[in-house]
């Protein structure tokens, strides 16, 4: 996936940082406030590496600098990797890090370099949506650039739909009779899981229903057993009890469960098209929608954003040269070429999205009808997500009264919010 919140603190492997953070200090052909050069990329994203190297040959013509790209698989090395490098002279020029919460604690350390003047020209060139400013916005600055875009959408199997005669649906009332034709006809209607993925509809019910409901979520002012939330998670509770979602512990992957018709909608980021395309799904075999909001009185549909953003660090030797990058990585031609080296859809509205679905999509709701918030991950204190998740997937696994599971949420909750007044 294109985007992940550490889960658990970051101890593991502290013993390889020493010895990472000398790898850190090989010259880089760049020094000081140089703005061309090769400069230091490190991401935890490694399978990625490939992908932006093959953007070297763009972004040495565009803008006189390459990337020499460490990458690392283990989240947690990396995270333990990265918070120790803040403390020695060798912090990168560039880094993967991760919106909300996780993000906000490196701004409030001082750690990371402020971007608001590319974040200015980004906005004024379009090359890039208010919606999304705000996630990278604390205290009325910018910090880092987002890295890539997922938009959470609905992915169906057309074959499934064609042999049933359902179209498309616009709204929640023609989404549900969909889940009931499906049903009726011996289908499953969504896929669900109790790990890690749960927290996907509870998220588009409680933003499609009220956004202002969801970022009371968000900043503490809205708990987690109020009425409204309660009313959400009986929703949710009403279309398990109608056999609506798929068995949630099932090992089968779901894009082979997908493929395979073991159920017919599956509601992940954007990012999921490679996922399918692994298991050997085309565009004739599967295709995406928004999700249609709750409340139909709604001006635009909200639609989840995640976005895994591109960051330089504060002190780093680097800065002025990381800089730069993320103003590059911020165009039209630099985000054409991502596009074209790792998919996806763009949140440049300029680029050029190589895959035709993508981009229909997601020009789709870029467009005036759809409003961006971001993804529950990001969008929570990670203390509240790490319960929130395995709640989440209790209750799926085992659907019932929800204000038991909603308490548990509730009460990290109180605990994250109370330590934020001291």
């Amino acid at each position: 996936m294109t985007s992940r919140r550490t889960l658990v603190t970051a101890v593991a492997a502290l013993t390889v940082v020493g010895a990472a953070l000398a790898g850190c200090s090989g010259s880089s052909g760049t020094a000081g406030g140089a703005t061309t050069g090769t400069l230091s990329f490190y991401t935890d994203k490694a399978a990625w590496k490939p992908d932006f190297e093959s953007l070297n040959a763009t972004s040495k013509k565009d803008a006189d600098i390459t990337l020499k790209t460490t990458g690392y698989s283990d989240a947690n090395q990396y995270d333990a990797f990265i918070k120790q490098s803040f403390r020695t002279s060798k912090s990168p020029g560039l880094f993967t890090w991760h919106t909300g919460d996780s993000l906000k604690q490196l701004v409030d350390d001082g750690l990371v370099a402020e971007t608001t003047d590319i974040w200015a020209k980004a906005v004024k060139e379009g090359w890039v949506s208010e919606d999304l400013r705000t996630s990278y916005t604390f205290d009325g600055k910018q910090y880092c650039v987002p890295m890539n875009i997922a938009y959470w959408v609905m992915f169906y199997n057309k074959k499934t739909f064609d042999q049933n005669d359902i179209t498309v649906p616009t709204t929640w009332d023609e989404l549900n009779q969909v889940a009931a034709t499906l049903k009726s006809k011996g289908v499953t209607p969504y896929y669900q899981t109790s790990q890690l993925f749960t927290f996907q509809w509870f998220q588009h019910l409680v933003a499609s229903t009220d956004p202002d409901l969801y970022k009371g979520l968000e900043d503490g002012t809205v708990k987690y057993t109020d009425p409204r939330i309660v009313d959400v998670m009986n929703t949710w509770l009403d279309e398990e009890k109608k056999g609506w979602f798929s068995d949630a512990g099932s090992s089968t992957d779901p894009a082979v469960g997908l493929k395979q018709g073991d159920f017919a909608m599956i509601d992940f980021g954007t990012w999921y098209a490679g996922n399918l395309a692994g298991a050997g799904m085309t565009t004739s075999d599967y295709g995406m929608f928004a999700i249609p909001a709750v409340n139909s009185a709604l001006d635009k549909t909200p639609v989840a954003v995640e976005s895994g953003p591109l960051c330089v660090a504060a002190k780093s030797s680097q800065k002025a040269l990381g800089l730069k990058y993320s103003e590059w990585w911020m165009s039209a031609d630099a985000q054409s070429a991502w596009n074209k080296a790792h998919g996806d859809v763009a949140f440049n509205p300029k680029a050029t999205v190589s895959d035709p679905a993508l981009a229909k999509i997601g020009t789709e709701i870029a467009g005036p009808d759809y409003q961006l918030y971001d993804r529950f991950f990001e969008a929570m204190p990670t203390a509240v997500v790490t319960v929130a998740l395995e709640q989440f997937g209790a209750f799926a696994a085992n659907p019932g009264d929800p204000k038991p599971f909603l308490q548990k949420i509730q009460d990290a909750a109180d605990k994250y919010w109370a330590s934020q007044k001291k």
